[in-house]
């Protein structure tokens, strides 16, 4: 109210604040009626939040604990893994497809695995890019030598 009290147009308000122009709309009727006092009885919009912060609090540790605690046999958080540790530790059902914004609310950000193989030898790898490859990596030819792909007449 005090950006449109300022004299800003309601599309500006909701570009600022990042909210739908009905929404200020709304706000602007609200404040028109019954001012400040009815906007406070407004309440929230939307539906009311499953978890309650506490909860999400407690999901985060249990995320960060990893899922081979649960019982899964590799490292990785997938939303059907996240969306049954919460039906388990809270009783409460989430879509598999709706888990990842409670995830981005908590910071969390998707992911892929690297997809090396558990066998691989990294001190291997390291000495065959510094001592093998350059060894056998075809070198430029000394000036005046002749390739073999010359396409001078003899």
């Amino acid at each position: 109210m005090r950006l449109l009290r300022q004299g800003l147009n309601q599309s500006e308000v909701a570009r600022r604040l990042r909210v739908g122009r009905q929404s200020v709309a709304r706000w602007a009727a609200l404040d028109r009626k019954g001012g400040e006092r009815a906007l406070r009885q407004a309440g929230r919009a939307g539906r009311k939040p499953r978890l309650t912060p506490r909860q999400k609090a407690r999901l985060e540790q249990r995320l960060l604990a990893g899922p081979e605690r649960l019982g899964y046999e590799t490292s990785l958080w997938t939303s059907e893994r996240v969306a049954d540790l919460i039906e388990q530790e809270f009783k409460v059902r989430y879509h598999p497809g709706h888990v990842w914004k409670i995830l981005v609310a908590l910071g969390w950000s998707c992911q892929r695995p690297t997809g090396r193989a558990l066998e691989r030898n990294e001190e291997a790898i390291r000495h065959w890019q510094k001592i093998t490859w350059p060894d056998i990596k075809k070198k430029p030819k000394k000036s005046g030598e002749r390739s073999s792909f010359s396409t001078k007449a003899d």
